[in-house]
């Protein structure tokens, strides 16, 4: 008897402390409510970081309705997330950059296995949900791709690994199309071999299905997503004595179509989407910028000041959001272009350059995204 009285007082001490820390208060002298809306305010990465403090912050902030109300305040900001990689070491680099501040923050270590090809990865997001997603990949010890998904939260500052692809990829595509992600083609075993094989991943359910197959395998990938139509293309290549191919997933209708050849040949370099209009760096001379006219199967120049071609070096990674064009180069020079489009259906661009901290030198961008944290 006197062991089961023993036993029932921890229980009931355990079920006190457990009470005393849910009344904890956020913030001593503050009401809850006032002590909420002072974490909401805080800045992309430290709310995650705070949770440390205490039970009760940790316990607020992660409770889903914290970020509803985040969100219902707009109170997320756009950062831009960077992937790069070592020339020489191939050691791989996740940052966020705060175009505001123009400071960095390092993101924690991706997991994935130490004997990779970084450029083997594909990287898209869903900007508003503040996550990122990294698929695939080659492992660099054996030359053989990899099926895996990994998600990054900006909410929790942390990755997770969800259900990995039916199809082994390496060097493919990938884009977020109606809140569904969509893998597209990839390198296959053999010189010149490609995958045409098409999925697409449910984050709702953690789930990949096969969706139609592209019409044609592609030597290499840029894409981009506009409405709900995701635009595949490899672009030329050298000796550029063939057209490049290209073609069109339209998600709605699990169909593909081929690209229009105005679109396809004046496809010149790494592309970015602002609303529902299509831009694209050019890879060559002063990298002047084109947008795409659908009307006409046309590029036109994109007007205004030039690209500042003499602070950034080649390559390039490349996102947007609300008229910025973010375009990372080697180094992790960062070039904002404000993009305006005039009364007359043309576009120009007024671009400044953030230099990057010298530790980042000898990193070259594989990937940037923008999402909001």
């Amino acid at each position: 008897m006197a062991v089961s009285k023993s036993w029932s007082s921890k229980q009931q001490d355990n079920y006190d402390q457990e009470n005393r820390k849910k009344s904890e208060p956020l913030i001593p002298g503050l009401p809850d409510e006032i002590a909420e809306l002072c974490l909401l305010h805080l800045p992309y990465p430290y709310q995650s970081l705070v949770r440390a403090v205490s039970s009760s912050w940790n316990r607020a902030i992660t409770d889903p309705a914290f970020l509803i109300s985040k969100r219902s305040l707009s109170l997320s900001l756009p950062y831009l997330f960077v992937f790069a990689f070592h020339k020489s070491t191939a050691r791989m680099l996740w940052q966020a950059f705060d175009p505001r501040s123009g400071r960095w923050f390092r993101l924690p270590s991706m997991p994935c296995p130490k004997a990779v090809c970084p450029p083997g990865f594909a990287c898209t997001s869903i900007p508003r949900q503040g996550q990122l997603y990294v698929l695939g990949g080659m492992r660099s010890d054996t030359e053989t791709s990899m099926q895996t998904t990994i998600i990054y939260t900006t909410s929790t500052n942390q990755w997770s690994i969800a259900s990995p692809m039916m199809t082994p990829r390496s060097f493919f595509a990938a884009g977020s199309v109606n809140g569904k992600i969509i893998a597209v083609g990839a390198s296959g075993a053999g010189y010149n071999d490609s995958i045409t094989s098409v999925e697409c991943y449910d984050p709702e359910n953690d789930t990949w299905e096969s969706v139609a197959k592209m019409r044609i395998g592609l030597g290499r990938y840029d894409s981009a997503v506009i409405g709900s139509k995701m635009y595949v293309t490899e672009g030329w290549t050298w000796p550029f004595l063939f057209s490049p191919r290209g073609g069109v997933y339209d998600q709605e209708n699990d169909t593909w179509q081929e690209m229009k050849d105005g679109m396809k040949e004046g496809w010149t370099g790494v592309s970015v989407v602002l609303g529902d209009r299509l831009f694209v760096i050019s890879e060559h001379g002063d990298c002047p910028m084109k947008v795409y006219v659908p009307d006409h199967d046309a590029w036109q120049y994109v007007g205004g000041e030039r690209f500042p071609r003499e602070a950034m070096q080649r390559p390039f990674a490349v996102s947007g959001v609300d008229g910025k064009i973010y375009v990372v180069s080697s180094g992790l020079n960062v070039a904002i272009g404000r993009v305006f489009e005039g009364q007359n259906g043309e576009f120009s661009a007024q671009w400044e350059v953030v230099a990057a901290p010298n530790a980042f030198h000898d990193f070259s961008p594989s990937s940037c995204q923008v999402l909001y944290a």
